[in-house]
């Protein structure tokens, strides 16, 4: 028997009417997590970061055909990331107001097309424009399918961002370990390999973007009826909160920066590894940080989003002050506590604004996602300069004390809703 419920969007706002929708018996409640849809935005953002990687992790491959400078290398990250940088927050303001449930495999074609041209780049202005084409996909994918994380959540915030966020990590290590069995393998022209796991991609993401339109939306007008008439943080709060995240976003992606760019010639230079070898020391690396996204969320979920942010940045402290001077065995075992313990904080800081500012959800994901990747790359450039001007060993030297910033998570509000998420309730939706 189908049971049905009558939604109707408020006229003011932008999104369409929803009149009828069938419920089909065992589907999820609006209230609870449609932890189908998460599996598939956590697929596809695998999918999405694990192309993302094979940028960094080629960084032999293209100096050694290209000739390129620690400087160079830097710009080409710095291409990738800060033009995602620069419009994920365009990006999650515009969907705030104008969702667009298919965007997200358009985004997913952007990347598809930067693939290409990567693997048949002449020179290293194509190289550029390859680099540029990745991060609008990243720029379309990640405040959009972050926002639908949250429509799929239920009362697990927490849980979605970081199931969300672990494809993504979980992508980022596999993309080294593919590109040194692949493209350092078979050339760089074995990038266009990796188109098929674009096309997958786009096919699921049509598939969530059916859900989006028909479930998705209406789950996000409940929730904004829920929240009607309720007290927000005060605004000076905000401001005060906002600005001390964007501090701990600094940190964390700059060291990140430090390790996902530099941390193969870290190896290579200070211990002699293979190209090969590094690579899997990277995957090691990359790993842990996949799991402690999984925790960060969890977690955070249990005991507060505060707590996390707190504990995932300053705790990393020791770990990353021994790294400098540790040997070949014990630097690739630092690295783990290092993944997992920074890792941890990126979902509690997503989920904490977007409890902060819970109207703008598009724009608060497309900030902080922004902000990670054009830290990321801001980074990237930076630590490249100061490899050229100094050493690779002198950088992470001076990273080491970056965690310290994470002192002022001690500013940070209180959210009301933080740490105690009520129990799924039946209703109805996707």
């Amino acid at each position: 028997m189908l049971r049905f419920a009558r939604l109707y969007a408020d006229p003011t706002t932008p999104y369409p009417r929803v009149n009828t929708t069938p419920i089909r018996p065992g589907q999820p409640s609006a209230e609870g997590t449609a932890f189908g849809i998460l599996a598939a935005i956590s697929v596809c953002h695998l999918l999405n970061d694990m192309m993302q990687s094979l940028l960094p992790a080629i960084y032999p491959v293209l100096k050694e055909n290209y000739g390129l400078s620690f400087r160079q290398i830097g710009l080409f990250t710095f291409t990738s990331q800060v033009t995602a940088s620069m419009l994920q927050p365009l990006v999650g303001l515009y969907i705030d107001r104008h969702p667009r449930p298919y965007s997200l495999a358009m985004g997913m074609g952007s990347t598809l097309c930067g693939l290409l041209l990567l693997a048949y780049a002449h020179d290293f202005t194509m190289l550029l424009v390859a680099a540029a084409l990745v991060g609008v996909g990243s720029s379309v994918f990640h405040p959009e399918s972050s926002r639908v994380a949250r429509m799929a959540a239920g009362h697990r915030h927490g849980l979605a961002q970081s199931l969300f966020q672990v494809g993504g990590n979980a992508g980022s290590a596999i993309g080294p370990l593919l590109a040194a069995f692949v493209v350092i393998g078979y050339g760089q022209a074995s990038v266009a390999w990796f188109s098929a796991a674009a096309l997958l991609g786009i096919f699921l993401l049509i598939k969530v973007g059916h859900w989006y339109k028909w479930q998705g939306l209406a789950r996000m007008r409940a929730g904004a009826a829920r929240r009607a008439g309720q007290p927000g943080v005060p605004h000076r709060q905000v401001v005060l909160a906002i600005a001390v995240l964007i501090a701990l976003i600094f940190s964390k992606f700059f060291y990140m920066a430090s390790m996902t760019s530099y941390y193969t010639f870290y190896l290579i230079s200070e211990f002699g590894v293979s190209v090969q070898a590094s690579q899997l020391y990277l995957f090691v690396f990359l790993a842990a940080a996949a799991a402690g996204t999984i925790a960060g969320g969890w977690i955070g979920d249990k005991i507060g989003r505060k707590k996390v942010i707190w504990l995932s940045i300053v705790g990393v402290l020791p770990f990353t002050l021994a790294l400098p001077y540790a040997s070949l065995s014990w630097t690739a075992l630092l690295s783990v506590p290092i993944g997992f313990i920074l890792a941890s904080a990126f979902p509690a800081i997503v989920v904490y604004a977007q409890e902060l500012m819970p109207a703008k959800v598009g724009t608060v994901s497309g900030l902080f996602f922004g902000l990670a990747f054009g830290l990321g790359g801001i980074g990237a450039a930076v630590l490249g300069e100061l490899a050229d001007a100094t050493s690779i060993g002198f950088v992470y030297h001076l990273c080491a004390w970056l965690p310290v910033i994470g002192l002022l998570a001690g500013f940070l509000p209180a959210v009301e809703a933080e740490g105690r998420r009520r129990p799924a309730v039946a209703g109805v939706g996707g």
